[in-house]
């Protein structure tokens, strides 16, 4: 059996086992990978700790690399695997499992980009599949449907916070001034972010009563401020469509997921749906 022959034997085997969790090697597969994926975050981790990479730096970097080289040849064979390759790229997955990688090699060039490494957490989004908690995709459909249908509202809201963040860091700079602090405008739009989301870090405050009490009303109005997208998403959410529950199943001609339960064939490209 040449090379050809036996790719084309073991192909289907393989895209099951990765891509697949409703199987017992499947499910073996996705949970190694999951743990990998943890272990591979605790060593970026870890390595940002001055006393840990002084004593551990050698050992850790191999790690590094070893977790980095697996998942290097699990994305190559994902692409290798799937019939357009191209679209799983283009796939939040796909991307997602790039982007876990290409840190280390860019470390290469740029010391210190390993630490961008931590989005290899992203990837553990496929613990909902995994774990067959596909009633927790129904919730995430739901939201992000929540959040769509509210959106205008939300962007009206953000570019007025934007214009009250403006208005009132130019007030502050007029009223206080370089001698508190209120150096310019920008410095004074970072203080009316900071009190109107009331985070409150102290790091420059009023100093006149004047200022005081402009910073009092400014407080007052942080706490209704905050309401607001609340209240928008609550009303999205609450008008909102119930989605159809889905299944974890993967289409294997498009890799699609979130089918419905009864579904036969992917509703995307059509194609039939396995198990």
């Amino acid at each position: 059996m040449g090379l050809r022959g036996w790719w084309r034997h073991w192909r289907e085997p393989l895209r099951v086992i990765i891509f697949e969790a409703d199987t017992r090697p499947g499910k073996i597969f996705d949970v190694v990978l999951l743990w990998s994926i943890v272990a591979s975050v605790l060593v970026v981790i870890l390595e940002s700790v001055p006393m840990i990479r002084a004593d551990y730096s050698t050992l850790l970097r191999t790690f590094e690399w070893i977790f980095t080289l697996l998942f290097t040849v699990e994305y190559i064979l994902r692409l290798a695997i799937v019939p357009k390759p191209a679209a799983y790229a283009r796939s939040f997955f796909g991307v997602v499992d790039l982007l876990s990688i290409l840190p280390s090699y860019i470390s290469l060039l740029i010391p210190g980009a390993q630490s961008l490494m931590v989005i290899r957490g992203l990837r553990l989004l496929r613990v909902f599949r995994v774990l067959k908690l596909a009633r927790f995709l129904d919730e995430a459909r739901f939201l992000a449907l929540a959040l769509y249908e509210s959106r205008h509202k939300i962007t009206v809201f953000l570019m007025t916070v934007i214009t009250l963040v403006i208005l009132i860091g130019a007030a502050m700079y007029l009223i206080e001034g370089e001698d508190s602090g209120f150096d310019s405008v920008p410095r004074g739009m970072y203080w009316a972010i900071v009190t109107l989301t009331t985070v409150g870090y102290g790091d420059i405050s009023p100093q006149t009563w004047l200022g005081q009490v402009f910073a009092s009303l400014v407080m007052i109005m942080g706490y209704g401020i905050i309401a607001v997208p609340t209240g928008i998403v609550t009303a999205a959410i609450t008008g909102a469509r119930e989605p159809r529950p889905v299944d974890t199943r993967v289409c294997p001609n498009c890799t699609a997921e979130g089918h419905d339960i009864d579904a036969k064939h992917c509703k995307y490209c059509g194609s039939g749906l396995l198990y």
